[in-house]
């Protein structure tokens, strides 16, 4: 392949996308078409500068965690995802591999929600990417590696990732994360990536040991939840999970309870996220 391929691939792909596509706005009339290299930069949380040297061919091989970030940010889809990995000099990731890209058709639907929390997850429960109202629910999850992204590892070793839930469903949600990565880790097959969180988890907490013993397999399905905000109250709300047959992520979307006051308080979060994100 040529060497500035790399480049005029990431350059065809920006110019392809409109700032609408990726929940941007778009500010007034543009020179050029798609994107700007600044906006693709914030998007895959990179420097402008890397991203510029990307484009003209004058960077050093990018990681295989840098890819997946541009492949989520430039809404790549699968087949478009391994040609920039295979262009980059890296075998194309398989389903169980961990990196930044989301599925497309996911993106989409998370830009698209503005009034609910909602973010997505990977097999393994990974947060890879949230919306403004979940990130006012839950906190920023997405920037703290493998681990600290993880909702099943931190329920089960760091008590603050349980605040929200009412106690009287702790237990519940506990066995419905382990049977879920159970069922996970089996159409994985001998994932080291798997293998690995799983020994850790059953290393660091007697509870998820517990559990895991049980031999309890089911794929998390739509549930109902109370959950307790600091700041808006009591929400009630129905966990739906929305599959990518593709890349066996998930959308998972936290819907009010009908009948009750969660959508306003959703809007108020919303408000209370949106000065947060002023003052930053």
């Amino acid at each position: 392949m040529a060497p500035t391929e790399l480049g005029d691939f990431l350059r065809a792909r920006r110019q392809a996308l409109r700032p609408a596509d990726v929940g941007l706005v778009s500010g007034g009339r543009r020179r050029t078409p798609g994107l700007r290299r600044e906006e693709v930069a914030l998007l895959a949380n990179l420097s402008v500068d890397y991203y510029e040297r990307l484009e003209q061919s004058r960077a050093v091989k990018p990681s295989e965690a840098l890819l997946g970030s541009l492949a989520r940010a430039l809404r790549l889809s699968v087949d478009e995802r391994d040609y920039l990995y295979r262009l980059a000099g890296h075998p194309a990731p398989t389903t169980t591999t961990v990196s930044g890209y989301v599925d497309p058709a996911m993106m989409f639907l998370l830009d698209a929600l503005t009034t609910v929390p909602a973010h997505v997850i990977d097999e393994r429960t990974t947060i890879l990417a949230q919306n403004t109202l979940s990130r006012a629910l839950l906190g920023t999850w997405t920037d703290g590696g493998a681990r600290g992204s993880n909702v099943t590892w931190r329920w089960f070793t760091n008590p603050e990732s349980r605040a929200l839930n009412v106690p009287e469903e702790h237990e519940a949600i506990g066995r419905g994360y382990v049977a879920d990565l159970r069922a996970a880790a089996a159409r994985s097959g001998n994932d080291p990536v798997f293998e690995q969180l799983i020994a850790d988890l059953t290393s660091a907490s007697t509870e998820f040991a517990q559990y895991w013993s049980d031999m309890q397999v089911s794929p998390l399905q739509t549930t109902r939840k109370v959950l307790v905000h600091p700041h808006v109250g009591r929400l009630d709300v129905q966990c739906d999970f929305v599959l990518s047959t593709t890349t066996g992520q998930r959308l998972v979307i936290f819907r009010p309870q009908p009948g009750t006051a969660t959508a306003d308080s959703f809007d108020f979060l919303r408000v209370l996220g949106e000065q947060s994100a002023d003052r930053s």
